[in-house]
């Protein structure tokens, strides 16, 4: 579990966390992410049995749980987001899952919110999808529209294209076979390129809707965060530059490159201007680092075992930003049969 900040919000998780952990051979590992309170040091006096790693800097949510991952002991490892709360049942159901096939690598609880316990959350809800522009969403939240959770997911398919970095349980030999979180995307959607690698090589993500968890989205980085919003939009790009293979790519990228243009001249309009820099600050990081993303698809290229055809029947084949604003299409069912 990374941190940085946010004493109330840690020892609310980790009281939380330690009743549905209790009697169960389970460590808990606490990555102090160069934390800028006193959150750490009160944590371990009220959970003496914490293994805390110091970090000199804030290496991001990525960097954070990559020390965590390399450090921990079991079979499974639990990712998760310091700012949640949890139904006492949540890690056992997730643990069943992947003990009951091994070609799933990771899964993910339904996620709500801490907030409205009836709303599904931002981060994730009962899965994530995603187009193949690299755009994603989940069953129960497109953009910023949320549904009421009524249970309507709960008995669809329960493979999912990405489970929500939030909480999720993940097979720690297929994470580091993949290559871990890649630590240049520092946080958003670095679970969805881990996850995409994981895909390649032949496993599968799930969700597991028996099991819950209650999110404070936003707790740590508003969503109208500058930085959120160029992470978001640069590490989209990453993924799809990283993951497809090139005659993909080559179809797929000048189409991307469109939507964007539409999406930064939208925001110029409202005079968003957050967002026109978010969107320009990425494509420039790209340029100006070939190598990065030349070394990024050569990892790829040695662990994958799988063709695109295979991972791209999952996805959302019509750009999510045009069925949501243009069409309004807001909400899962309809644009995908539940």
């Amino acid at each position: 579990m990374p941190h940085y900040k946010g004493k109330e919000i840690l020892l609310e998780c980790l009281d939380s966390l330690y009743r549905a952990i209790r009697g169960k051979d389970v460590e808990i590992i606490l990555v102090d992410n160069a934390s800028v309170d006193s959150s750490i040091d009160e944590a371990v006096k009220r959970f003496p049995h914490i293994k805390v790693v110091k970090l000199p800097v804030n290496k991001g949510f990525a960097g954070g749980c990559n020390e965590g991952i390399k450090r921990a002991s079991g079979e499974f490892v639990l990712i998760l987001n310091d700012d949640t709360v949890h139904e006492e049942d949540f890690l056992q159901k997730l643990v069943r899952r992947l003990k009951e096939d091994v070609k799933v690598a990771a899964v993910q609880p339904k996620i709500l919110s801490y907030y409205d316990r009836t709303s599904f959350d931002y981060s994730g809800a009962c899965g994530g999808e995603i187009d193949i522009f690299g755009f994603p969403f989940a069953r129960g939240r497109i953009f910023d529209t949320i549904e009421k959770d009524s249970g309507q997911y709960d008995k669809c398919n329960k493979q999912i294209f990405w489970a929500s970095g939030t909480c999720m349980l993940l097979r720690k030999s297929v994470a580091l076979e993949a290559g871990l979180f890649n630590e240049r995307f520092f946080a958003h959607m670095e679970e969805i390129d881990l996850q995409w690698r994981m895909q390649l090589m032949g496993y599968r993500v799930e969700v597991e809707p028996g099991a819950v968890v209650y999110h404070r989205s936003g707790a740590t980085l508003s969503k109208e965060s500058p930085l959120k919003k160029y992470l978001n939009h640069r590490n989209s790009l990453l993924m799809l530059i990283a993951n497809y293979n090139l005659p993909l790519l080559i179809y797929i990228y000048p189409i991307r490159i469109f939507l964007d243009v539409v999406a930064a001249l939208f925001s110029l309009l409202r005079w968003d201007w957050g967002r026109l820099v978010a969107i320009l600050r990425a494509h420039m990081w790209l340029i100006s680092h070939p190598l990065f993303i030349f070394y990024s698809r050569k990892k790829v290229k040695s662990i994958r075992k799988v063709k695109d055809r295979d991972i791209t029947r999952f996805m959302l084949k019509f750009p999510i930003p045009l069925l949501y604003y243009l069409l309004g299409k807001k909400y899962y069912h309809q644009i995908k049969k539940v």
